[in-house]
């Protein structure tokens, strides 16, 4: 990296601040919708130029690279799926598990060669990651081929980011870690024209002790329900077969709006009124999943029944320790209505194992709650501490391999009980949205049912972006496969 003046420096670098992360002020979140502006001098910027963006981490992340694809295609740019032939390269980061960090460094490495070769490449790290100091500081160390580091505050600004990189020799640096506004009107390309993802929430005020989520995405906050809405309507009206509501936790939809008496329920409800075949959502936090949700649900209609409702834990003493404010009791509890109310409910989780100071009996204090519930799948994690999280003060004091001993039993129950769940349903003629073809071999083709089992079967391109009826004629841990029933 060239030497330049202080002066110059601080003009295209502003780190991030986890001190300033943390902070929850009680000002009015703006919804701004002429904030996002090409300048004059990038409108033509990518012509006869190619993008690539690998996108790690949830369905958020996934989101965020839909509207920066769509902001570098309203340059000019082009995408392409390999990286020697692209002139921006952007790792769209996640930072909930320390693996995914791993991976990026990783990548980080595998494409020094290549910036090396073509000096003309820009390479970007945006994303969660790009919000930690420490992700920051190493990459600023470390990796001094990178050319553009930015945040999940900061997509909107992407043409005068790359602006700045053009301009300067040095590393731009743009981190904001204010708690956020709503950005309105972004362009969107979307990955896919059969399922459509549409933000509902921004950030998380849960602060769980072991989540990095509340640094990096910053303060909840809701959009308007007209802006929703009409985002709904549109990809109804161009033809998508379902959509998604995001967010870190859709249950507080509406808290932030006015009086609060616009909850994430008043919305499904108005969602259930499109004409969309398929409405689900994801993720909810138990703590507030209230009854009215769960009566909305229970309507039926194009609100699909599977409910992702992570515990982490069943322990109390663990959950006290996470932060998690319910008990396993109250779990239970909710876990029941959900399962008597809402018919045909499948319900997923998300489950750690080895939190600090876990110990034998608390984790079979998970396995008895996970033997109660007999959840339709759930995805189980190895405990990493995250740097600036509570727990990551906490004496990580679990040996790995009575983390991973706990973490086969974990999955051996947790894949008995979803194996158990498919094979309940053989010999049943399930409605299948047909999502392309699938890997499991030539002309099979996989999709989903209503409560989101994956299901292959044989059939050709025409069934692409239909619900088809399908009979299921065999059970596996994770999918079933099925036969098409002629209508």
């Amino acid at each position: 990296m060239s030497e330049k003046t202080s002066k110059d420096m601080q003009k295209y670098f502003q780190a991030p601040s986890l001190k300033d992360a943390k902070v929850r002020r009680h000002s009015e979140v703006q919804v701004l919708k002429d904030e996002f502006i090409i300048p004059e001098e990038m409108l033509q910027a990518g012509n006869n130029k190619k993008f690539y963006i690998r996108t790690y981490g949830c369905q958020m992340n996934e989101h965020d690279e839909e509207v920066m694809a769509g902001i570098l295609e309203a340059m000019g740019y082009t995408r392409t799926d390999e990286t020697n032939e692209a002139d921006v390269i952007l790792l769209n980061t996640c930072a909930v598990r320390e693996n995914a960090e791993d991976k990026v460094f990783g990548k980080l490495g595998e494409l020094k060669h290549l910036k090396l070769n073509n000096p003309e490449v820009i390479l970007g790290v945006c994303g969660c990651m790009s919000q930690e100091e420490a992700v920051v500081n190493r990459i600023l160390t470390k990796h001094q081929h990178v050319d553009i580091i930015f945040g999940t505050h900061n997509i909107h600004r992407l043409p005068q980011i790359l602006h700045n990189a053009y301009m300067s020799k040095e590393m731009v640096v743009e981190v904001w870690s204010k708690e956020g506004d709503i950005i309105e009107n972004l362009p969107k390309t979307r990955n896919d024209n059969i399922r459509g993802w549409i933000n509902i929430t921004y950030g998380c005020d849960k602060f769980c002790t072991y989540c990095i989520i509340p640094y990096t995405r910053g303060k909840e906050r809701s959009r308007l329900p007209e802006d929703v809405l009409a985002e709904v309507q549109e990809l109804a009206d161009r033809g998508y077969q379902e959509i998604t509501l995001l967010g870190q936790n859709v249950n507080s939809y509406g808290s932030d709006l006015g009086d609060g008496s616009y909850t994430f329920a008043s919305l499904l409800a108005d969602v259930q009124k499109i004409n969309i075949p398929r409405v689900r959502f994801s993720t909810s936090h138990p703590w507030q999943f209230t009854d009215e949700m769960i009566q909305v649900l229970s309507n039926g209609g194009n609100l699909m029944p599977h409910v992702h409702l992570p515990v982490q834990a069943g322990s109390n003493h663990i959950l006290k320790l996470m932060r998690r404010q319910y008990s396993g009791e109250s779990y239970r509890e909710l876990y029941g209505k959900l399962r008597n109310q809402i018919p045909n409910v499948s319900i997923t989780t998300d489950i750690i194992v080895g939190f600090p100071n876990e110990t034998d009996e608390q984790f079979q204090e998970t396995m008895a709650l996970v033997n109660d519930c007999q959840f339709d799948g759930a995805f189980t994690f190895l405990y990493s501490p995250r740097d600036g999280t509570p727990a990551a003060r906490m004496n990580d004091n679990i040996p790995l391999d009575v983390k991973k001993a706990r973490l086969q039993e974990l999955n051996q129950k947790v894949n008995a009980d979803s194996l158990a769940h498919n094979q309940g349903y053989i010999g049943q003629e399930l409605d299948v949205l047909v999502v392309g073809r699938s890997q499991k071999g030539e002309n099979t083709y996989a999709g989903y049912t209503p409560q989101s089992k994956a299901i292959n079967f044989i059939g050709d391109d025409s069934y692409i972006g239909k619900i088809v009826k399908v009979r299921v004629t065999e059970a596996r841990t994770w999918s079933m496969q099925g036969e098409l029933v002629e209508a």
